[in-house]
């Protein structure tokens, strides 16, 4: 273990979550196979290993130290990316089956790639819009936790994500510093799409300083059947109150 992963484990230890050597291997695995595809496709614009460890991984893996992850089995992570978090989330606690929904085909050929040389299973890679997907009767309303990182206001993220979520599930939002204007104007979505604003979580990541936000949320209700909209309408025309 060499300085990076043993300041990524002193990190994690002071949350409770303990790594087996294999899963270090893992990791490791991870950001060499990150690093090696970032070169032919705009995976991520950091690829500074301590960096990675840090605001990717550490990060992903943020989200279990408000929400205890063995209340969860099934998991969705919509706008995956280049799998965060739900890579790093699968890799710390394996008993988690992960379905990840991307809509761009080149990064669901990197995280099936990732997945087979991780050697984990239990492990879905989608291609598609998540306004496409949830249509699907094989997600709809299926998981008990889903999870998105940044990649839209929550009034849109509300529309991407909580169709996913079983009734008494959890959507929990990762985002950045200033969530103030979103909470508010992510009312009336949440009210259309069967959620409730359960808490919401305040981190600052260790060394940089800079602040996350885990807004939790709980479905209370079936996805109405006229939700999501067709692709592209969420982004496009957010819901808000006539």
């Amino acid at each position: 273990m060499d300085a990076i992963q043993q300041q990524f484990v002193s990190l994690l230890e002071v949350h409770n979550l303990t790594l087996s050597a294999q899963q270090l291997d893992q990791f490791e695995i991870y950001y060499k196979t990150l690093v090696e595809w970032n070169e032919k496709m705009n995976l991520t614009a950091i690829t500074e290993r301590e960096q990675v460890y840090l605001k990717h991984f550490y990060d992903s893996l943020s989200l279990s130290f408000n929400f205890p992850m063995s209340k969860a089995t099934t998991v969705a992570d919509i706008g995956s990316g280049a799998g965060f978090p739900s890579i790093p989330l699968k890799i710390a606690f394996p008993h988690l089956q992960v379905t990840i929904v991307d809509s761009l085909n080149k990064r669901i050929q990197f995280l099936r790639e990732l997945v087979s040389l991780l050697g984990i299973t239990d492990t879905q890679c989608v291609h598609g819009r998540a306004e496409d997907i949830a249509r699907l009767p094989q997600y709809r309303d299926q998981f008990d936790l889903v999870t998105a990182r940044a990649v839209a206001r929550l009034q849109v993220l509300n529309e991407f994500c909580l169709p996913f979520v079983k009734r008494d599930g959890i959507f929990i939002a990762m985002k950045g510093s200033e969530i103030e204007e979103e909470l508010v104007d992510s009312s009336f979505s949440l009210s259309e799409l069967r959620g409730k604003i359960v808490k919401v979580n305040r981190l600052q990541l260790p060394i940089e300083e800079s602040v996350r936000h885990f807004v939790e949320i709980k479905k209370i209700g079936a996805t109405p059947a006229k939700y999501p909209r067709k692709a592209g309408l969420p982004l496009k025309s957010p819901l808000v109150k006539s």
